[in-house]
């Protein structure tokens, strides 16, 4: 009997400490500092027309979001390699981004879509009609 109350009361204290250790010390990943931003390497997806382009900022604008784009930005179009310069206001685009440490969006990727292109139903074309 003396060995049950004991093996409970052990088993008590295990449950007590268990409890009251904090999720976040539970929680923890070796390397990460307990309370960082679990957002902070995590892309995130965009798409919509381009609002605004300053190449001289290296920013593109897509509604309300800046976007800088940096050295490392892998930009493409018809998944070809391409440049910033090949971009337009207007221009329908998409990729990923994340948040700096300053909380700036850096693009990760950026893809331009390709101009559309006119059916030959669609061309205008200088008909009269002769009779």
């Amino acid at each position: 009997m003396k060995r049950f109350v004991l093996k409970l009361w052990l088993a008590g204290l295990l449950l007590i400490a268990v409890a009251g250790t904090p999720v976040a010390l539970r929680a923890q990943v070796p390397g990460i500092p307990v309370g960082t931003n679990k957002l902070a390497n995590q892309t995130l997806p965009f798409r919509g027309k381009l609002k605004a382009i300053d190449l001289t900022a290296k920013t593109i604008t897509i509604g309300e979001r800046t976007i800088q784009i940096t050295s490392e930005t892998i930009i493409s179009k018809s998944s070809q390699p391409a440049m910033l310069s090949d971009v337009a206001e207007g221009d329908m685009v998409a990729g990923s981004y994340k948040k700096d440490a300053d909380g700036k969006l850096e693009a990760v990727t950026l893809r331009l879509a390709p101009k559309p292109q006119l059916l030959p139903s669609e061309t205008k074309t200088n008909k009269t009609n002769i009779p």
